[in-house]
């Protein structure tokens, strides 16, 4: 069955009075009769659900008008405004849209604060009567995490979840739409979909992976186009006749909730509602059978029918006393350098294991996953045997981990599995009983039954498991390895989920232990192990797993694995590189590339030893490791989370040099204003790009958002600004670009504009008279950088 969402609020309220400035939200309040009169004007023309006058009407958000206090008046005067114009057939939703902050460590929001800020809103909300509730315009997947958690918590009607996506198929923190369905689906949501930011053209691709990605109902509302600026309007240009082209393709694609954001009106909606009339329900392609994993950014998939995944096992400190105590002392460095390590090796998937004696497990695991979430884009399994540590690891991750591990203990059952249902985690399945460890494949084979039982008792599905065949060592029992490679018969038979296994507990306490491991290892894969947990330095493993894969069918007539052999008689190494003096700034600039911000502090310290100078250090390791990370950033191969990791990293440097050589300080690239334009509340954008150029050796002064165009001119003037950049995220502030750089020009200032925000265009932008439009952070650097050599 269809369902048609209603169009976009803002532009109405304009039409409607609002002003410049003026909270949206306190119309519920002040003036209910319009919002219900805008209400039912969508329903007249076809709408089947409304949403609630409350995008913004979260305590961070109405802080900025002085209403923080107010959430709940707020929220349940817009549910009866809408009440009064949907009778009994028309839903209403809930609309819950961002905090406009970043959740740490991208921002200073901490997690448990917003999902605060989402439960009072959302428990007022669902107080007030609501159908279901809707998340949307979320750009960063860890911000729609916390507010999905809390929805499921505040009520337990219908959670419709809407990330908007860049032109690149990404949000801005770099999640596509294939990582960001898997999380959601596996966290509960009960729709997924797509909004805001692009117009149905754009939105087609990304509602087709949505759709192929999880089991849930797809959502979609595109702009009405990308909007233009003419004679000093904003105006978005797609007419209803033209959105209602796109609607048969929409829905071929995968979507049964349709609507409109930004620019569409109820004659928009209308048009949507006659063509989803002639339309037929779409066809739904399967999502994998496979076990998915997922970093912020990236998917990995386990499966019988898939190449071998490499679990990279150092990360823990048992029997390594350096990792220990440099973990014990708060010291993450040499975590985050295994992590790059391993995952230069091939791993795919991190293990991360904390388990220190004498430590805060718990506050050491969040250090660590957010450390190493903004450093590899590979996904993390938090292995712990604490409650504590584990909740604050899947809380800090910004996607899809595996919990290693869940035995059959009840304690282990009753504390562990409602945590991976409500993080929507997989779990590694340790064939472990109150008993002890069995010693038959049988007998394994029944103590997973166990916890596989108690896992859907609690939700889990098919695709949440993986089975650990557990091995022994044949040392002290001839039968370790025949028991080990029996239940990995036994799993394929039995359960056909992916198996697992900590590979070199086989040969412990045995003599040339890199042969036992290799060879049980080959025997493993023929038997039916698909992710080893393992040191992926270790060569002969690696190279036993590549000529695996060929064997196996894989490697298709062993390309990849006659490659490793084309440049010499051995494959390619995978231990860590020496650092030597003669390449200190090549070493430096690829800690900037990794984002290694204490790495970085003593490579520079021992450049400068050398003798090098500032100037050397800035032009051929610094400011060349930004360049490389701008392209990176601009071909897809990295995104928002390690550019402001790398940018961290280069004021690290700059700060040690200025910190050894005061007198070769670094000098400021320029004076650059920053705003968001008057009326408009919305500075995540912004704040991203000072925090870039900083970074970047610029000197940034911020005036904050809602900004005077006066206080603009008035900071250009009296900072002698090389640079003003505005910015706007709304569609009803737009017009205040052209007229802060008409007011700039007319003043006489001689400063360079640059523009930007989810809602502006290049055309746009030189329409207003811009001197550049920066599509994002890294852009605007770029372009900051281009314009003070003009």
């Amino acid at each position: 069955m269809f369902q048609i969402f209603d169009g976009a609020m803002g532009t109405m309220l304009q039409q409607a009075g609002l002003q410049p400035g003026q909270c949206p939200e306190i119309m519920n309040v002040e003036k209910p009769e319009v919002i219900t009169n805008i209400h039912a004007q969508y329903i007249a023309h076809g709408a089947t659900i409304i949403e609630t006058n409350t995008f913004g009407a979260n305590s961070i958000k109405l802080a900025h008008y002085g209403l923080s206090d107010k959430v709940s008046l707020i929220n349940t005067a817009a549910v009866k405004a809408a009440k009064a114009a949907a009778g009994i057939s028309v839903k209403i939703a809930g609309s819950v849209g961002p905090t406009g902050k970043f959740i740490t460590p991208l921002g200073e929001l901490i997690f448990d604060e917003a999902y605060e800020v989402f439960f009072e809103q959302i428990k007022a909300l669902d107080a007030a009567g609501v159908d279901m509730i809707l998340i949307e315009t979320i750009i960063d997947i860890q911000e729609m995490r916390a507010a999905l958690l809390a929805a499921k918590t505040a009520t337990t009607k219908p959670v419709i979840c809407q990330l908007s996506f860049g032109s690149d198929g990404r949000t801005v923190t770099g999640t596509d739409p294939e990582t960001a369905a898997i999380i959601l689906e596996a966290m509960g949501a009960d729709v997924i979909g797509a909004n805001c930011s692009l117009g149905p053209a754009q939105l087609l691709p990304i509602v087709k992976q949505l759709a192929k990605s999880c089991s849930c109902p797809i959502s979609v509302q595109p702009n009405a186009g990308m909007p233009e600026l003419i004679n000093g309007k904003t105006v978005f240009p797609m007419s209803p006749s033209e959105m209602a082209v796109w609607v048969p393709k929409l829905i071929e694609a995968g979507a049964t909730y349709i609507g409109g954001c930004c620019g569409t009106t109820p004659e928009h909606i209308s048009a949507v509602k006659s063509a989803v009339l002639s339309c037929a329900l779409p066809v739904r392609q399967s999502p994998k059978e496979a076990l998915a994993l997922t970093s912020r950014s990236k998917t990995v998939y386990i499966s019988p029918t898939l190449p071998t995944v490499i679990i990279g096992e150092r990360i823990n400190p048992t029997g390594r006393k350096q990792l220990a105590a440099d973990i014990k002392a708060g010291q993450f460095l040499s975590v985050k350098k295994e992590a790059l390590e391993q995952v230069r090796a091939g791993a795919k998937v991190l293990d991360v294991n904390m388990g220190v004696p004498g430590i805060d497990q718990a506050a050491a695991m969040k250090q660590a996953i957010q450390e190493l979430s903004m450093l590899v884009d590979v996904p993390l399994a938090i292995d712990t045997s604490d409650t504590e540590a584990l909740e604050a690891g899947l809380k800090a991750y910004p996607g899809r981990a595996l919990i290693n591990s869940v035995s059959a203990e009840p304690e282990r059952l009753e504390s562990f599995l409602p945590l991976a249902k409500k993080y929507g985690a997989a779990i590694l399945c340790l064939p472990i009983s109150p008993a002890g460890v069995p010693k038959s494949a049988v007998e394994r084979v029944e103590v997973i039954k166990i916890i596989l039982d108690a896992a859907a008792l609690v939700g889990l599905r098919k695709n949440d498991f993986l089975l650990d065949a557990l091995v022994m060592t044949v040392a002290a029992d001839e039968q370790a390895a025949q028991q080990t490679l029996a239940t990995l018969k036994l799993y394929r038979e039995h359960f056909g989920y992916p198996s697992t296994m900590g590979l070199s507990n086989i040969s412990f306490g045995l003599p040339n232990r890199q042969l036992m491991n290799g060879v049980f290892c080959a025997m493993s894969l023929a038997t039916g192990l698909d992710a080893p947990i393992l040191n992926p330095f270790d060569k002969t493993m690696q190279e036993t797993l590549s000529a695996g894969a060929a064997l196996l069918g894989h490697d298709k007539n062993g390309q990849l694995y006659s490659s490793k052999y084309a440049a010499s008689l051995s494959p390619i190494q995978t231990a860590p590189v020496v650092i030597n003096d003669d390449d200190i700034l090549a070493f430096i600039r690829q800690a900037v590339v990794n984002g290694e911000k204490e790495a970085v502090i003593p490579l520079v310290q021992r450049a400068l030893e050398k003798g090098f100078s500032s100037v050397d250090i800035t032009e051929q390791a610094l400011t060349a490791a930004m360049n490389d990370v701008g392209q990176a950033f601009g071909s897809g191969r990295c995104f928002l989370p390690q550019v402001l990791l790398s940018a961290e990293t280069m004021r690290s440097a700059f700060t040690t040099i200025k910190e050894i050589l005061p007198s070769q300080s670094i000098i400021s690239n320029g004076t650059v204003i920053l705003a968001t334009v008057k009326g408009d509340i919305h500075d995540l954008g912004k704040n991203i790009v000072a925090a870039l150029l900083e970074n970047n050796g610029f000197t940034v002064i911020d005036l904050g958002k809602d900004v005077d165009t006066d206080d603009i001119i008035d900071a250009a003037k009296n900072n002698k600004a090389d640079i003003v950049g505005l910015c706007a995220l709304m569609t009803t502030t737009m017009p205040q670009i052209d007229i802060a750089i008409k007011a700039l020009k007319d003043n006489g200032c001689a400063a360079k504009t640059i523009v930007g925000g989810a809602v502006l265009t290049a055309d746009y932008a030189q329409q207003a008279g811009a001197d550049a439009y920066a599509t994002d952070g890294v852009a605007a650097v770029n372009l900051a950088k281009d314009l003070m050599k003009q």
